[in-house]
């Protein structure tokens, strides 16, 4: 292989291109308009575009794809993850192009691409799986309340094309039933061209383990240990670790048996995984086999030191599994933390925007796989995911530490991210006991764990504010050389005003000489404040004895990020003059992110009631249902489906109903 093409984006296309660059391969890479100065573009040895921007033009057309590595001479097509990397149809088109498809042989993706005939042909394997059933399109009541006595409640209703949380419903009575499976293959069909669902009995908060597995064309089969992958928000992973603090030498080689007898069972070659749930009992239950590398890939080759990307590349070329595989070793212990563009506070709602600033610092024990860069813009078209984190230790508690560090010290300003949740997580004493489920995010409100304290959150703003000073003293030649904060008439104070999207922050504050005098919403933030240094970008204060340095980067007109010891706020700051062209109409529905409307079921002048779904968004493969808040009328429908909406755009406008006239 002298010439690999990657059939992806951002940091998975990057990861490949290191492994393939060691090795000697060049890399073609192909990219969406959007896409055109990614840093996966100026990293490649080669760039072909695919005109368009979301993925069904371009990272979904297979066609265009092929016909990129043949025009390069590609010897390969490595598809990474996401978009074709589990499509059997589009591995069998590489084959016939004369190319080397990066992974299993098409009957096995398709073997496993229907979670359905999966699930059967591991039982005949002898592989634990849950009780359920499909759910045809349109069944009747009758065959509803036949799959749901086999699963028993609660149940999933599942996506059987797809995964990663889409088409996927928790259903906790036969009343919610109907609905949710609608629901679910709406999803399904949207995301992944299918809409067939099926049920199967949902364990209450299990652990999610997962085994890797590598395979070669020689019928070699080797699982190289576990990973865990418990926390997970809208069913989606955001922590996994190796190894499972929950399994044992004993688990683990039962664990390792039946993930190679379901390999094996499909003939698998190259790298993918088998998902497993277990249980408070300990027993474990087939989910799915990932026909692909995964996300968390990264926590196995620093506990083994095994390089993934080499073997994919090296099985591809033909070459049998190495050595170091059936020797490989669990050696410490690592933690992956995934660093997506969405707010929390606003239930994981994919955000959007410019990187104004992505610093990620790495250092012993810490490795950054990003597919971002400062200047980078963040579109709605694909995956909200900026980066993963990973930290590595001789101790599970070790590599939380790191981690969390580096986290901590990361700055990303411009796009809101769960930055502060997995900091959170990390030094959160159930996670650092070993005690996470499914559930974890269930027991712990993301919001809470995410806010940082109102005494730290006061002092970000203190500090913001003195810095707007500084810049603003700058800015004027009579008042550059006069200290942030000071004034000829001393006894009036300075005030200014910032918002953090849960709380409304009043800074008024004086400097004498080095003093400051200084309340936040009328608390002082300490008996004794001193500014040591202050710039329009960083300020140095000592609080009661503690001195502590804050750095000031404002965004555009009025987003503040300030940066202090292990946390970060971004602010808004509250212009005293409000524009009135910027009022909104009362009872308008606004679009809480950048999307596109795939459902109107609204109409002008109809009766709806509380919680009634209106419009359904997508964004970043993620749908968003806007309900009706209360009882009322529809007065204007503004949006159609198709529609591309930004955030803060009216969708519609609600009006009271009308009471008829008591007389």
């Amino acid at each position: 292989m002298r010439r690999l093409l990657i059939a992806n984006r951002g940091e998975i296309a990057l990861r490949i291109m290191r492994t393939a660059h060691a090795m000697g391969i060049a890399t073609v890479a192909v990219y969406s308009d959007p896409d055109a100065a990614a840093p996966h573009v100026q990293a490649a040895d080669e760039a072909v575009r695919l005109p368009g921007a979301s993925p069904a033009e371009t990272y979904l057309r297979g066609d265009r794809i092929i016909a990129a590595a043949l025009a390069t001479r590609a010897d390969a097509i490595h598809p990474g993850y996401g978009f074709l990397s589990e499509n059997a149809g589009f591995a069998a088109d590489v084959a016939a192009a004369g190319l080397t498809f990066v992974g299993p042989g098409p009957e096995a993706i398709a073997a496993m691409g229907s979670k359905l005939r999966a699930k059967e042909l591991m039982d005949r394997a002898g592989v634990p799986v849950l009780p359920g059933g499909e759910i045809p399109a349109s069944a009747p009541p009758a065959v509803l309340a036949e799959v749901a006595g086999r699963a028993g409640f609660p149940l999933l209703i599942k996506a059987s094309a797809g995964g990663g949380g889409r088409g996927m419903r928790l259903v906790s009575d036969e009343a919610e039933l109907a609905g949710a499976v609608e629901a679910a293959s709406r999803e399904a069909a949207a995301a992944f061209g299918d809409g067939t669902v099926f049920a199967e009995r949902f364990v209450t908060d299990p652990r999610h383990i997962e085994v890797q597995i590598v395979g070669d064309t020689y019928g070699n089969a080797q699982h190289i240990f576990e990973r865990e992958c418990s926390i997970q928000r809208r069913y989606q992973k955001i922590i996994e670790e190796s190894p499972s603090p929950a399994v044992d030498d004993t688990l683990r080689a039962q664990l390792g048996e039946a993930a190679v007898r379901a390999a094996r069972a499909i003939g698998y070659v190259g790298a993918g995984t088998v998902e497993f749930v277990l249980d408070r009992a300990g027993q474990f239950y087939f989910l799915e086999v990932n026909t692909r590398l995964q996300v968390e890939h990264p926590v196995t080759e620093l506990v083994t030191g095994l390089d993934l990307v080499e073997i994919q590349l090296r099985v591809a070329g033909g070459e049998p599994l190495p050595a170091e595989v059936a020797n490989a070793r669990l050696t410490g212990h690592a933690i992956e933390a995934r660093l997506y563009a969405e707010d929390v506070a606003a239930g994981f709602a994919p955000a959007t925007g410019t990187l104004h600033r992505f610093e990620i610092p790495g250092g012993p024990g810490i490795r950054v796989d990003a597919g971002y860069s400062t200047g980078d813009v963040v579109s709605p078209h694909y995956d909200a995911m900026l980066a993963k984190v990973i930290g590595y230790g001789r101790t599970r508690t070790e590599a939380a530490r790191r981690l969390e560090r580096a986290l901590r010290q990361a700055r990303v300003h411009g796009v809101t991210t769960n930055l502060s949740l997995l900091a959170a997580i990390l030094a959160e004493p159930e996670f650092l006991a070993g005690q996470t489920d499914t559930g974890y995010l269930t027991r712990h409100d993301p919001a809470a764990l995410a806010a940082p304290d109102e005494s730290v959150t006061a002092v970000h703003a203190l500090a913001a504010a003195l810095a707007r000073q500084a810049a603003n003293r700058a800015a004027a030649p009579v008042l550059a050389t006069l200290p942030s904060g000071w004034r000829n008439v001393s006894s009036i104070r300075h005030t200014a005003e910032y918002h953090t999207g849960t709380a409304d922050l009043i800074v008024a504050y004086r400097v004498d000489g080095p003093e400051v005098r200084a309340t936040v919403n009328g608390e002082a933030p300490g008996e004794h404040v001193v500014m040591r240094a202050c710039t329009p970008d960083a300020v140095d204060l000592e609080i009661d004895g503690i001195r502590r340095r804050y750095r000031v980067d404002r965004v555009r007109g009025d987003r503040v990020y300030v940066d202090g010891p292990g946390t970060s706020v971004a602010l808004t700051e509250v212009t005293r003059l409000a524009d009135p062209a910027a009022a909104v109409q009362a009872g308008s529905l606004l679009a809480p992110m950048p999307a596109m409307v795939i459902t109107v079921a609204a109409m002008a002048g109809g009766a709806v009631t509380a919680g009634q779904p209106l419009i359904v968004l997508e964004a970043m493969k993620m749908q968003h249902t806007v309900l009706a808040p209360a009882d009322g009328v529809v007065a204007e429908v503004r949006v159609k489906e198709g529609d591309q909406v930004t955030t803060g755009q009216v969708l519609a406008v609600m009006a009271e109903m009308e009471q008829p006239d008591a007389g």
